[in-house]
């Protein structure tokens, strides 16, 4: 099969949590600014359960669309999926904060630990373009990367991204329809 992006859903829940403990090994749970990290800290004892993964799709599933009192933005979430494996997530905020102005941008994007260098990223990003660009009519979309992390910087360069600046260690990329 060939990987694609799919709505969040419980054919994977068992690919979704070995996923989950390699990104767990790595730290990303310690991480406070990033939503996977949010997430690992908030799901990660529901998940093993059939029930409790199946709340969390319905949770992240498809587009919340309301702004939710900690201030995060409505969002799209969605999944890279080959067959019954989880291989990665992306999602996209609607619209951005000063904040997300600065360093978090419209797109951001997870590949598990195991399946990375393999070209996921950027097919993934790829992907969701036309999504974020004709769907939400964002356009152009900010993408950012810490500015150590030279994966992700190609990545977001090989799908467009054009170079703007640097701000608090994070590197700023616009892509455009």
């Amino acid at each position: 099969m060939t990987p694609r992006l799919t709505a969040p859903t419980v054919r994977v829940h068992d690919s979704f949590r070995a996923a989950m403990a390699e990104f767990r090994a790595e730290g990303v749970h310690r991480s406070p600014d990033s939503g996977l990290g949010r997430e690992l800290r908030t799901w990660h004892t529901r998940w093993p359960s059939a029930e409790g993964f199946a709340a969390y799709v319905r949770e992240v599933g498809g587009v919340a669309l309301d702004e939710r009192a900690d201030g995060a933005v409505p969002l799209s979430t969605l999944w890279w999926v080959d067959g019954d494996t989880f291989l990665g997530r992306i999602t996209v905020r609607h619209r951005l904060t000063p904040s997300l102005r600065d360093l978090g941008g419209h797109i951001g994007y997870a590949v598990r630990p195991t399946a990375r260098r393999r070209g996921h990223a950027t097919a993934m990003l790829r992907a969701v373009l036309p999504y974020a660009h004709r769907e939400l009519g964002l356009d152009p979309v900010l993408v950012t990367c810490d500015d150590t992390n030279a994966g992700s910087r190609r990545v977001i360069e090989a799908c467009g991204g054009v170079f703007e600046d640097r701000r608090a260690e994070r590197l700023r990329y616009w892509i455009s329809a």
